[in-house]
């Protein structure tokens, strides 16, 4: 046999395994999710979800809820992320809660743990999105050694990730009272549409904001090109930037409750100037 040919084999077999730093996990998580497109899409771009069925076999139209799209496709993506699993010799561990970090924990055969968070967002036009939400930045983030709210200890992980995907919303009015029969579904219009996945490390796609609401979370760039390229604000000051940044942010209410009379900075820049490395 080939040289060639061999390599080939034997990168397929689960037996031969190359080690994987977060490097090679987040590489290989991108070349997955090329073929992503093909498992939520038509070859028109349509969202191949066109409603719920009941056993009448009626079919009921679904909103354009975020939670609702979310929850959706990740049950379509969760075969194709099982095949990356398999294909690479992880073990794919689920959150004993909805609310646990992260969505899925890969973790292979030595022990070594990557976080996987699924996030989706709707373009407002063609260069932003709405944005993300990247997980708290209090609780597990800060006690890292913390086994509550996260399948495992945030510290453990070699790497945090984030699967996202970009869609746009069907501009036609849907009216979500109708019912349609099964001999109607070509005339169902998919409420969402024009996938874009991306894979990044989370501290890559990070802003300097908390997300939206009042929660304790992290937020994402809104920036299309900076999400897909994983070019935000701290993607080349670092992961410990992006760690020690977080792990210190105060709200205004978190401030107060410290006795502070206003957070000591609210974006890098003030950070900057707060530890000295401003010029």
């Amino acid at each position: 046999m080939p040289l060639k040919q061999l390599l080939a084999c034997l990168s397929e077999s689960k037996w031969y395994n190359t080690v994987m730093d977060k490097n090679n996990f987040l590489a290989a998580l991108q070349e997955e999710a090329k073929a992503f497109n093909s498992a939520v899409s038509t070859q028109g771009g349509d969202w191949i979800i066109k409603g719920f069925i009941d056993i009448a076999r009626n079919i009921y139209t679904i909103s354009v809820d975020t939670k609702v799209i979310s929850k959706i496709m990740e049950l379509l993506l969760f075969p194709k992320l099982a095949h990356f699993a398999e294909k690479h010799g992880f073990k794919m561990v689920l959150p004993e809660q909805q609310n646990f970090y992260p969505d899925i924990s890969f973790v292979d055969d030595d022990g070594r743990r990557f976080a996987l968070d699924l996030k989706s967002t709707y373009r407002i036009d063609s260069n932003r999105v709405n944005g993300m939400t990247l997980g708290a930045f209090t609780g597990y983030f800060r006690e890292r050694d913390s086994k509550k709210n996260v399948t495992f200890p945030y510290g453990s992980y070699r790497g945090h990730f984030v699967l996202g995907m970009i869609y746009s919303k069907v501009d036609d009015l849907i009216d979500e009272r109708r019912r349609y029969t099964i001999d109607e579904l070509e005339n169902i219009t998919s409420v969402i549409r024009d996938f874009q996945f991306f894979a990044q490390e989370k501290y890559c796609i990070a802003s300097d904001h908390p997300g939206s609401g009042n929660t304790k979370n992290i937020g994402s760039v809104t920036e299309i090109d900076k999400l897909v390229s994983g070019s935000g604000p701290f993607a080349s000051l670092g992961e410990n930037v992006f760690d020690d940044y977080w792990v210190y942010y105060l709200t205004k209410d978190m401030a107060r409750a410290a006795e502070l009379k206003q957070p000591p900075y609210t974006n890098l820049r003030s950070y900057s100037k707060y530890k000295g490395l401003a010029k």
